[in-house]
């Protein structure tokens, strides 16, 4: 039997749903107005990324949790839990600039968001105002070449198999580079509130262990 694949208009339902909300109260509540989440709910509309983010931050939950399915564990600690990712069972989510294929939707409380991505946009014009979000975010090129355009650096150019690391918050936007119709890359992004690093690092540090030779609780500075 086949699992369906979701959609952005059904999980922000089910999510609904769980809170008890009508239509009108999760529109006061999301800030997204009343006859944009009815067209979201019934997937005739989405929206990006930082939209998203900024939806879950007035709803006052994880953005992971604007893409879990229901029926999973609530529960903050999980161990040894895994999510295999399909592009065909992937929460797609269109807009007029890129192609989101979010992953691993069935996991919640998790602590990347990692999204496999069809750019489209070519121009500075054509993609519009830079972007914001906090956290920060992973790239890489899997297909063609892209343009990445940041608020504080000179535009960079990157070919398949050549990657780049942002901080969210500062204003970007990814374009195909000239000659590159359409680009396909995979972006990992990290919530702001979530100090991914720090925890991991905890379980080492509560062992006795060192940071590649730096004490536990000790910063390390690595050459620039």
């Amino acid at each position: 039997m086949v699992t369906p694949v979701p959609t952005l208009g059904v999980l922000l339902r089910k999510l609904r749903s769980r809170h008890g909300w009508t239509l009108k109260q999760m529109s006061e509540n999301s800030g997204i107005p009343l006859s944009t989440l009815s067209k979201i709910e019934h997937d005739r509309l989405t929206l990006t990324y930082d939209k998203l983010y900024q939806v879950s931050q007035r709803l006052g939950i994880p953005i992971s949790e604007l893409f879990a399915e229901t029926g999973q564990d609530t529960a903050p600690t999980v161990t040894a839990r895994r999510s295999l990712g399909d592009i065909d069972q992937a929460l797609h989510v269109e807009t007029p600039n890129y192609d989101y294929y979010f992953l691993c939707t069935e996991l919640r409380r998790k602590r990347m968001i990692p999204v496999i991505t069809k750019i489209r946009a070519k121009t500075s014009e054509e993609f519009g105002e830079l972007v914001h979000h906090p956290g920060e975010e992973f790239i890489y090129v899997l297909q063609g070449s892209i343009v990445v355009n940041t608020e504080f650096y000179d535009p960079v150019v990157l070919a398949a198999g050549q990657s780049i690391y942002i901080d969210s918050s500062m204003g970007h936007a990814y374009l195909a580079a000239e000659g590159c119709n359409e680009a396909e890359v995979l972006g990992v992004m990290s919530s702001g509130g979530d100090d991914l690093q720090e925890s991991l690092m905890s379980i080492h540090d509560a062992h006795g262990g060192q940071r590649n030779g730096v004490a536990p609780g000790a910063v390390r500075t690595v050459p620039q």
